[in-house]
């Protein structure tokens, strides 16, 4: 199988698990912010796991791109750029979520401001991914 029916088979199932997950995720998100300013809401809590699930897949990307992957085992920075570009994905999505449901603005609790890091985040990790995938297939 080849990388391009691989990234197209994992895009597709995300996007049917997501389809599926929306609704019922939208309303577990959509909470008043009564809470208070610091407590950890839902919304608050997405936005913080889509923007560490970015992080990593940035570093894991970067890892890929510097090759430094490569010294464990052959193909471990091919497997590092496509565990890069699934962790973006993944943030993006949930970071876009975070951002759709979010009935307030930045401070009210519904985690607005970390889903758009998170999007921000996905879309470097993304891009790094790309980057590694694309120096794999040159090289090796």
């Amino acid at each position: 199988m080849s990388a391009r029916h691989l990234f197209a088979a994992a895009t597709a199932a995300l996007l049917g698990v997501l389809g599926f997950a929306t609704p019922a995720a939208a309303r577990v998100l959509v909470q008043p912010a009564a809470a208070g300013a610091y407590a950890m809401t839902a919304g608050r809590l997405w936005s913080v796991v889509a923007a560490l699930l970015g992080l990593a897949g940035v570093v894991v990307g970067g890892l890929a791109l510097t090759r430094f992957a490569g010294r464990i085992g052959t193909g471990a920075g091919r497997r590092g750029a496509v565990v890069a570009l699934a962790a973006g994905l993944v943030s993006m999505a949930l970071g876009g979520l975070v951002v759709a449901a979010a009935e307030g603005g930045p401070g009210t609790g519904y985690g607005l401001v970390g889903g758009f890091v998170a999007l921000v985040v996905g879309l470097i990790a993304i891009a790094l991914g790309g980057l590694g995938l694309t120096r794999s297939r040159r090289i090796g």
